[in-house]
């Protein structure tokens, strides 16, 4: 995950998550508990956090037809992973998805900077097609590969709808988040326990 300069007006990181194991399903993680991507600056951090462009200078427009649009690429991505775990195809978001995959994405570069270290830059300021097919494409590169098709995983957090890649070891991993939804199991088996023993 790229980090946003200090001094940068953007929202904090920590309110947007990136701990699913793809892009896509990091943007699909954005839906919840609440709506994160609520504002233009809120997706700019998210496309920074991203890691889809390097630093917020390379990003100057971002209107609120962006933020509708990457809005509904998650909808779409959302049914389709969720039809892969379901085996319930979702055609129109297919369609949508790999429409949107067609474009080119933002084309990166090497620069060095003042002492003589390489960074990433992008050859020219990303448009919002580019930003979604990056996107669009992540999703299908997801889907179409066997392996790590087989490492989806929904959370058994309590009414957690949050879907991840698990590459832990024996791939036993149960929750999104081990501080998020782990925890208040680990907190819940606590006070079931506490309880049955006070009865």
């Amino acid at each position: 995950m790229a980090a946003v300069p200090t001094g940068s007006s953007l929202p904090p990181l920590c309110e947007l998550r990136f701990d699913s194991g793809r892009l896509c399903l990091d943007l699909v993680a954005t839906a919840h508990p609440d709506e994160r991507l609520t504002s233009t600056d809120r997706l700019r951090a998210w496309l920074l956090g991203a890691g889809l462009v390097p630093d917020p200078a390379a990003l100057p427009v971002c209107t609120p037809a962006w933020l509708a649009a990457f809005r509904e690429l998650r909808v779409h991505i959302g049914q389709l992973v969720r039809g892969e775990l379901d085996g319930l195809p979702a055609p129109t978001a297919l369609e949508r998805v790999n429409l949107l995959a067609r474009a080119a994405p933002p084309a990166p570069r090497a620069v060095r900077t003042a002492d003589g270290a390489l960074v990433r830059a992008l050859h020219e300021e990303p448009g919002c097609p580019a930003l979604l097919a990056a996107v669009a494409r992540d999703v299908v590169d997801l889907l179409t590969d066997p392996a790590v098709r087989g490492c989806l995983r929904q959370c058994e957090g309590d009414s957690c709808p949050i879907i991840y890649l698990d590459t832990s070891r024996g791939r036993r991993r149960r929750w999104c988040s081990s501080e998020v939804c782990g925890n208040r199991e680990r907190v819940a088996r606590h006070r079931r326990r506490a309880a049955l023993a006070r009865a």
